[in-house]
């Protein structure tokens, strides 16, 4: 029975862990000095690749969907949706039949994808609004469409990012709902009105708030502004200190709190991939030291090349939380949201477990995992 040392990622506390059979055995205090820290494994609801391969690919087979998936774990991610983006018919079809085949041949590989996330088509055809996604696949909502890709994807679709000013998008969300499928409302230009009525039909969240919008915004009568405002909606967030300001950071989670803040890093086919310029979306893309990615030669983010791991340390600077409510905002909140069991590091509980390395003021550092 392997013993783990290290501090509590809540409480700072030194703690010795035992582990038998997939699960925690005994939590008590560690007789060592360690230095690094434990926690239970991130959980992103939004990942859509990385290291080349994006899971909107055509040619998307399930050895890469495991080279994602391994990559995620090295990153201390224990847990991700696997996300599709606007696209055509035929390529949402086979990503989430590959996705559904690759699961049903690795029950570890299910533990890790426990659903997938449908971002597009039923987002706004605006610029701004609509983001990197392809104008010419940006539609209206189609529940007989959805119910072929529900089937696709062997009922496994978790989450649905919508605009929900499309039309037919009310009953659409009402659908959604009835059939537990987390509706959240993202790449929008909908009205104040829309946006609560969508809560209304059923809506729950607002996919990466901040980002996918215009440029230029109304000044208070904007969608930011009514997502923020509405409590029956929680709140995505991408903290890798590239996508969002820090005071804007510190806005959202000062108004929805940590109990409906969760935390994405929204990782794009580019992540992890080593700084250059690559091709990608049919732009020329620079991945920069830092791990931003910009539309090659311009300023403009193009996707995300970090991973969950890489958000935290930029959202304890920016919004004044401790470890230990950055880490659960990228753990427990995605968990709660997705009607999933949530992790804990008690005895009885999955040992699903990261250790990293961490300075107040710094950077989280994933050392290793727990298989």
């Amino acid at each position: 029975m392997p013993t783990h040392h290290a501090r509590h990622y809540a409480t700072g506390r030194p703690v010795a862990i035992s582990v038998e059979g997939g699960r925690i055995g005994t939590v008590a205090d560690s007789p060592e000095r360690p230095t690094r820290w434990v926690a239970p494994a991130f959980c992103d609801p939004q990942i859509n690749g990385c290291l080349g391969i994006s899971f909107n690919a055509p040619t998307l087979t399930a050895d890469e969907v495991r080279t994602v998936a391994a990559t995620c774990r090295g990153h201390g991610i224990g847990a991700f949706l696997p996300t599709l983006v606007t696209t055509s018919d035929a390529a949402f079809a086979h990503g989430f039949t590959t996705l559904a085949r690759a699961i049903d041949a690795d029950p570890e590989l299910a533990k890790r994808l426990p659903g997938f996330h449908l971002e597009g088509p039923y987002i706004s055809s605006e610029d701004g609004a609509r983001g990197a996604h392809p104008l010419e696949h940006a539609r209206d909502p189609n529940w007989d469409e959805f119910r072929r890709w529900q089937d696709a994807a062997g009922g496994r679709i978790r989450m649905v990012t919508l605009a929900p000013e499309r039309a037919g998008a009310l009953a659409f969300i009402e659908k959604l709902a009835a059939s537990g499928v987390v509706v959240a409302i993202g790449h929008t230009a909908a009205t104040g009105q829309q946006i609560r009525d969508a809560v209304s039909a059923g809506a729950k969240t607002s996919t990466h708030l901040g980002n996918g919008s215009h440029a230029v915004l109304p000044r208070h009568d904007n969608y930011i502004w009514e997502q923020l405002a509405h409590d029956g909606l929680w709140a995505s967030i991408i903290t890798d200190g590239h996508h969002l300001p820090p005071a804007v950071v510190k806005c959202i989670v000062r108004a929805k709190g940590v109990a409906r803040t969760l935390v994405t890093c929204d990782a794009g086919s580019l992540a992890g991939s080593p700084p250059g310029r690559y091709s990608a979306w049919g732009a020329d893309l620079d991945v920069l030291p830092s791990g931003k990615i910009v539309v090659a030669g311009t300023p403009f983010l193009a996707g995300s090349g970090q991973f969950t791991d890489a958000c935290i340390g930029p959202l304890v600077r920016a919004a004044g939380v401790s470890l230990g409510d950055a880490i659960d905002m990228a753990t427990a909140r995605p968990r709660q949201l997705l009607g999933l069991p949530v992790h804990t590091l008690d005895p009885g509980q999955p040992a699903d477990l990261m250790f990293f390395d961490y300075e107040p003021g710094g950077e989280l550092r994933v050392t290793g995992t727990t298989d």
